[in-house]
């Protein structure tokens, strides 16, 4: 293995402070398009009245995402991190451009034909999803703690951004004529510059992170294939390991059922961390809440501090104090936020917008505090290609359970006519 420096203290190395920030644009980037997608759902509701978008475009985008990383994570050992990856922020960019030259091309006519369009790049965004966050949670998993939290913190920012900005540019375009599709346009131009970013970020600085290579570098050593192509753009040429023959326990690792069968209780918790959030958010959020003093915002506020808190829980576990260490104390947490489903209900029927916010800020807030939890706690002690496969398990539970949620979101329309 030719490594500069080897394998000393990684925290002496240069690039960590610009390897979480890149992580925190990269974990935006993940999700920006589909944020962006969810964020206008007023726009889609006044255009789709009839097709309950919110709910259609999540429960299309789920299958190709969940699908997909099934396969991926099946054949995680053999495929190239960085092709991988970089293929998911392209097809985001991709997708994002197309759903802005459709809404152009269609002049902001809605119809069934133009909905099954937009469904067709809410099917895309799943398989980009796949290839990105399952990649990037594997890959950042062999490396510091720090990139995994700064990772899920720009996922989650991604929703508070485009909530802010869809605030922003509903009291920019609401009196204005065609104000929504205005807006909505604004949005996918500046969704598709920002996939446009990742991909820049992804190829051409993160690999050359002296900090960065030296994790990959180490995974290499303990037998990852995984990391080669992204070693190779940071100027390493990653050679087999010479000590195999006399250590050949060095090269081996758990298999994925192995793995999975020790991590149970973690792939249980991100399983039902996002079954109980997708149930709620956004389906019911948007459509079931009833009217309010805040009219066709009251919805963009729910999704607002929903985001927002959920930012904000994925930086508690900073504190050491705060952050939840044992299995168990993290799957009792989990189980506890079932509470939230009779408390929604009652809510919406009884309560006021008040309460509604309160509870919705509550629900972001330990969906981004428990996830963090999981993802930076589970790889401890794991070589390279163990921690890179349990960060594509663990996802992919994330991902089932929140094909779970958005399939049991609804049955929140019972009893209301359709």
């Amino acid at each position: 293995m030719t490594n500069n420096g080897g394998y000393g203290d990684p925290a002496k190395l240069e690039g960590n402070y610009v390897a979480i920030l890149v992580c925190w644009l990269l974990g935006n980037g993940c999700l920006f398009s589909w944020n962006s997608m969810l964020t206008i759902e007023d726009y889609y509701g006044n255009l789709f009245p009839h097709y309950h978008s919110p709910r259609v475009l999540t429960l299309v985008y789920q299958p190709f995402a969940l699908g997909t990383l099934a396969i991926l994570a099946y054949h995680e050992a053999k495929i190239n991190t960085r092709k991988r990856n970089l293929f998911g922020y392209s097809l985001f960019l991709i997708s994002s451009l197309g759903i802005l030259i459709l809404d152009l091309s269609t002049s902001g006519k809605g119809g069934l034909g133009t909905f099954i369009g937009i469904c067709i790049f809410s099917g895309l965004f799943g398989v980009a999803d796949a290839n990105v966050q399952g990649g990037m949670i594997g890959d950042l998993s062999l490396m510091s703690p720090a990139f995994i939290q700064s990772f899920l913190a720009g996922l989650a920012a991604s929703g508070a951004l485009t909530s802010a900005l869809r605030l922003i540019t509903k009291a920019a375009f609401d009196n204005s004529t065609d104000g929504l599709r205005k807006g909505a346009i604004t949005f996918f131009a500046i969704s598709a510059f920002f996939e446009f970013l990742c991909v820049i970020l992804y190829a051409l600085v993160f690999p050359k992170l002296p900090v960065v290579k030296h994790y990959r570098s180490k995974a290499a050593s303990e037998g990852s294939k995984t990391v080669t192509a992204d070693l190779a753009a940071g100027g390493i040429q990653a050679l087999p390991y010479e000590g195999a023959e006399e250590d050949p326990k060095r090269l081996e690792r758990l298999s994925n059922k192995q793995l999975l069968l020790e991590n149970k209780a973690y792939a249980a918790t991100m399983f039902m961390i996002y079954a109980l959030t997708l149930s709620i958010f956004p389906g019911f959020l948007s459509e079931d809440t009833g009217k309010h003093s805040l009219g066709s915002w009251y919805a963009l506020v729910l999704i607002a501090m929903y985001n927002v808190l959920d930012l904000v829980g994925r930086y508690i576990p900073l504190i050491e104090s705060l952050k939840l260490k044992s299995r168990t104390s993290i799957l009792i947490a989990t189980i506890a936020r079932v509470a939230f489903v009779p408390a929604f209900y009652f809510t919406a029927k009884y309560g006021d917008q008040g309460w509604m916010i309160l509870l919705t800020s509550f629900l972001g807030l330990t969906n981004g505090y428990l996830t963090v939890c999981v993802l930076t706690v589970a790889p401890n002690g794991y070589k390279g290609p163990e921690q890179n496969a349990l960060g594509n398990l663990l996802v992919l539970f994330l991902l089932g359970g929140i094909f779970f949620g958005v399939t049991a979101d609804w049955l929140w329309l019972i009893g209301k006519g359709w």
